[in-house]
């Protein structure tokens, strides 16, 4: 089996919701309207198809409901987002395994609730949340009993990078061009936010929470070493980690990463080799890509199959790590 941890989805109960509440359209929309992967489940099972084993943890596709929405109607438009998901499983049991449930975190006691109704009630396998998180940083105070939930739970967070073209590459220019703002920013948004999560010692006072990182865990395992040596280097005149109980690394490697970097074969080896083929997850990032989602999967599939390493720690990549991360049945 290769279990999909991190494939896009918008289910049209949810999208005619959606669109209700916000008439005048939102960032992302353009990308609903025009891949029908997105939202048509034939399109998206006739992809499958060609993958033998495949399946989907089904996460939901932008946007952001703390994004686009006020806290109220975030809270109910979040319910609707979940149920959706909750009745594909329900529906399409072989097709997808488990979903990762949408909280509208502009209001963490309605998010803090909504975790519990996902986990106990629909048997959802974890959250997604963005960064930045209703354009603040993870290690925002607010946020540490989304942590501390989970953690307790155990069951894994989600990180999806979020910047879009309004943010600008430059302080003299207006908006970002040739896509800097998805193509880079998106992988140092993730770094950015693992950084940011480990110096202020969100592992120290969650030590059993789980966090898996999009497109490959961001910069970090090709910049590791550097990273190393330079917090080494200015930890006697800054103090960088002195409230840690660890080193940095220690925390770094705790985080778990996917595999949505198209067909980079050295990519996802230098991944494996900072993480560990433990906290290596299959994913796509399906269904953006040119060819509406056929790409990416075959692209990614192909990469693993094609890594230098064991077939053993093949399949941990594909599907053992999904398992036990997640708690799904054997």
């Amino acid at each position: 089996m290769m279990i999909d941890i991190f494939p896009h989805i918008i289910p049209e109960k949810y999208k005619e919701y959606l669109y209700k509440k916000l008439p005048g359209g939102f960032f992302g929309s353009k990308w609903i309207d025009t891949i029908p992967t997105l939202t048509n489940l034939e399109a998206r099972f006739r992809i499958m198809d060609q993958h033998p084993g495949l399946v989907q943890v089904l996460t939901m596709g932008n946007p952001p409901l703390e994004k686009v929405l006020k806290p109220k109607d975030a809270a109910e438009v979040c319910i609707v987002a979940n149920d959706s998901l909750s009745e594909l499983v329900e529906k399409y049991p072989e097709r997808f395994v488990a979903a990762v449930a949408s909280l509208p975190l502009n209001d963490i006691d309605a998010s803090l609730k909504e975790i519990d109704r996902v986990v106990n009630d629909l048997r959802f396998r974890g959250i997604q949340i963005h960064s930045p998180l209703d354009n603040k940083p993870l290690d925002s105070p607010e946020f540490l009993p989304i942590y501390q939930k989970m953690s307790e739970y155990n069951l894994p967070i989600w990180i999806h990078p979020l910047r879009d073209m309004s943010q600008p590459d430059y302080d003299s220019e207006d908006s970002s061009k040739y896509l800097i703002f998805s193509t880079i920013g998106w992988p140092f948004e993730t770094t950015k936010a693992m950084v940011r999560l480990v110096f202020s010692g969100v592992f120290d006072k969650c030590p059993n929470l789980k966090i898996i990182t999009h497109h490959g865990g961001g910069m970090l395992p090709f910049y590791a070493a550097r990273m190393t040596g330079f917090y080494e280097h200015n930890e006697m005149r800054l103090g960088l980690h002195h409230n840690l109980r660890e080193k940095p690394m220690f925390y770094f490697r705790k985080f778990y990463a996917d595999t949505a970097i198209y067909n980079s074969i050295a990519g996802l080896t230098c991944c494996k080799a900072f993480f560990g083929a433990e906290h290596v997850l299959f994913g796509t990032d399906m269904p953006y890509d040119s060819q509406l989602g056929y790409r990416q999967v075959r692209e990614v599939i192909e990469a693993i199959e094609a890594m230098e390493i064991s077939e053993a720690e093949k399949k941990l990549i594909f599907e053992d790590n999904a398992r036990r991360l997640l708690r799904l049945p054997v």
